[in-house]
């Protein structure tokens, strides 16, 4: 017998008018994310009564919806032994330095050399098992964004730490090099996010359908034509930081995507160096601080010179 390839739902009458995004979200939780979904549905991969429609749609009640598999991983991600800066570890959970150039998850084509191939050498299990892709990750940051991110080391852990960012408890506090002289001593980003339709992979501000974005900012150092900003995001949209700054004339040095390239750094000039959470078990505070890494301490002095 042929397998099956697509998942089928029937909406109930309990469940009619809920988004089609949220309606999947809720009945795939452990297999997609809503972004994830949210990316199936514009791909064509879901359909309602046989035709396509928009994650937003409102769905009604005994409308059938069709799912298309996505195909099986062909092995299991390699476990790697790929050096990590590990500043915290429990029975729960770790937190890593991780340095820029690092990839957090693996993606299609690209199943090597990430953080979770090197976090499933160092320890023996990872919370969320069951995601072939993302086992441990609770949040992420950017291949070219250096700095702290906690892992769940099992499934307990991995639900009361996801559950933390999603309430926003969790303490985060960037340091980023901007271009231009940031005029307000601090201030408040609060636009708005979204895919751009054109080009999924990059983040613009839509006023009207984009997703929630607040980001506080205050001036630590200001330069000739660059400052020096400390960040506390209070929610965490795909590349949020990076495209508040950019919106608001002043892109983080050396974001080639949302900027333009600046020779003395060869990423973009972010990093995660304050991470605060409630340890899932044991409920105390765990709090984190790391420092500027090397190019960007070499970015300052170089600011600082032609001051």
């Amino acid at each position: 017998m042929p397998k099956k390839r697509f998942e089928e739902f029937v909406v109930e009458p309990k469940e009619a008018h809920r988004r089609l995004d949220v309606f999947l979200a809720e009945k795939m939780s452990s297999q997609h994310s809503r972004a994830q979904i949210q990316k199936r549905i514009h791909n064509g991969a879901v359909q309602v009564n046989g035709a396509t429609v928009t994650p937003h749609y409102p769905v009604k009640e005994g409308e059938k919806i069709r799912v298309e598999k996505l195909d099986a991983p062909s092995e299991e991600l390699p476990a790697e032994a790929i050096p990590l800066n590990i500043v915290y570890e429990d029975d729960d959970c770790l937190v890593v330095n991780k340095a820029a150039g690092m990839v957090v998850h693996p993606a299609h084509g690209n199943p090597n050399h990430t953080l979770v191939n090197a976090l499933l050498f160092h320890v023996q299990t990872l919370g969320n098992a069951e995601d072939k892709v993302r086992p441990g990750i609770v949040h992420r940051l950017d291949k070219d964004t250096s700095g702290l991110l906690v892992v769940a080391k099992n499934d307990y852990a991995h639900a009361k730490l996801a559950r933390q960012f999603k309430d926003h408890t969790v303490g985060r506090v960037y340091h980023a090099i901007v271009r231009g002289v940031v005029q307000h001593d601090e201030g408040v980003c609060d636009e708005p996010v979204g895919r751009a339709f054109l080009n999924r992979k990059k983040v613009v501000i839509r006023p009207s359908g984009g997703k929630e974005a607040v980001t506080y900012f205050r001036v630590v150092k200001r330069f000739a034509n660059a400052t020096l900003v400390e960040i506390q995001p209070k929610t965490g949209r795909t590349h949020q930081i990076r495209v508040h700054f950019a919106h608001m004339g002043h892109p983080i040095l050396g974001d080639a995507f949302y900027g333009i390239p600046f020779p003395p750094i060869r990423r973009q000039a972010l990093h995660a160096s304050s991470l605060g959470f409630e340890q899932p078990r044991t409920k105390k505070w765990v709090s984190l601080t790391s420092e500027l890494p090397d190019d960007m301490q070499e970015l300052l002095k170089f600011l600082e010179s032609h001051s």
